[in-house]
């Protein structure tokens, strides 16, 4: 079920990514500092990245997690145009293919998530589909990667759809209510 809803979302936000214009693609998106480009070139990762290509970008990171994350998007960002990127997304949709540690479940938080990063930051209404969402949210809230579990214990789990719930469990913040989009807490969900 979950490479079903996998390849689904992956090739909703390839189309999202190809109704855009070029403005929108040079815009930030919900995780700061990181342009659609740049989203899209590390949504690209999870189905080509292995072993060598993680211990070589930690290594050159300093052992940062985020800074590996960021360091790799950015230089995909500059390496490939728009119609390729969207290209990579596609060609992989249906891709078992994850990255080294990741949980077969993991690529499908970063599409939902980021998915709603990019559509929320340029003012798009974007649906999650709610089953996933709460296979994803079920994931998150176990394991210690994404932090979900040091947020919640904080400051309790609110009583909100699954979706937003993940939206929050992964580090976005909602705003002022009735507004239906999400802040950033200057932290990007990696994967």
């Amino acid at each position: 079920m979950i490479m079903k809803w996998l390849e689904a979302e992956r090739l909703s936000v390839a189309d999202l990514l190809d109704d855009l214009t070029d403005d929108e693609w040079q815009r930030e998106t919900l995780c700061t500092g990181w342009t659609v480009q740049e989203m899209a070139a590390h949504l690209t990762t999870s189905t080509r990245t292995g072993w060598r290509d993680v211990l070589t970008g930690a290594v050159k990171a300093g052992f940062d997690w985020n800074r590996m994350e960021d360091q790799k998007a950015r230089a995909l960002a500059a390496q490939f145009t728009r119609s390729e990127l969207i290209a990579q997304i596609r060609e992989t949709a249906g891709s078992p293919k994850r990255a080294p540690m990741a949980a077969p479940i993991d690529p499908l938080v970063d599409f939902l998530v980021h998915g709603q990063d990019i559509a929320r930051a340029l003012g798009r209404v974007r649906e999650m589909p709610l089953e996933p969402a709460q296979a994803a949210l079920e994931h998150v809230l176990k394991s210690p990667f994404w932090g979900a579990r040091k947020r919640f214990r904080e400051s309790g789990t609110p009583d909100l759809p699954a979706p937003d719930l993940l939206m929050l469990a992964t580090g976005r913040e909602l705003s002022t209510p009735g507004d239906n989009t999400v802040g950033n807490s200057n932290t990007r969900s990696k994967s």
